[in-house]
């Protein structure tokens, strides 16, 4: 029984990478992740990721920031300190619009930095998780689960057809920096 979990591909290319994905997948053989040192226009959809639901999130803060400063405001200046400042009456909703947006603004922001870095686990002091340190200098790297029914000989074939210029057969899931 193979200690082996991971199969990691290394291209030199961008393009001799999605050729690979392309063999790969014509040959059934599932994609654990892909780790490109710069963004490739296309890889998500050819990989079949969804799309980030980030923006949700950031209409849900935004809407948040602006009912909390709405209604702080609202109580502040008609319920709880009233004041007659030249006729005008107590509850103007003009006068609110610039710090709802301020705040809805700020909000969303923070609300999005905060749901990024919670769904990619990328908290301050964590090691970052990488198959291969290349990956983020000038390797392309596919990676694919060897715990799969396809034998390691036949996805070590594609990915040399595919133009992979080192193959690894990694036992751990993650490079450590130490």
């Amino acid at each position: 029984m193979s200690s082996t979990k991971y199969i990691l591909g290394l291209f030199d290319d961008p393009d001799e990478m999605m050729h690979g994905i392309d063999k790969l997948q014509k040959n059934s053989i599932p994609i654990y992740d892909v780790y490109t040192p710069m963004p490739i226009h296309g890889i998500e959809a050819k990989l079949g990721i969804k799309d980030s639901r980030l923006g949700y999130a950031a209409f849900m803060f935004g809407c948040l920031g602006g009912t909390t400063i709405f209604t702080m405001v609202y109580y502040f200046l008609v319920h709880d300190w009233p004041m007659n400042i030249g006729g005008k009456p107590h509850f103007a909703v003009p006068d609110f619009i610039p710090v709802t947006f301020e705040w809805s603004v700020l909000f969303a922001s923070f609300g999005m930095a905060f749901t990024f870095f919670y769904s990619t686990h990328l908290f301050p002091g964590r090691a970052p998780r990488v198959m291969d340190l290349r990956a983020t200098n000038d390797r392309f790297v596919i990676a694919i689960d060897a715990k799969g029914n396809t034998p390691h000989e036949d996805i070590t074939s594609l990915l040399k057809e595919a133009g992979a210029v080192e193959i690894k057969h990694n036992d751990r899931k993650y490079v450590s920096y130490e």
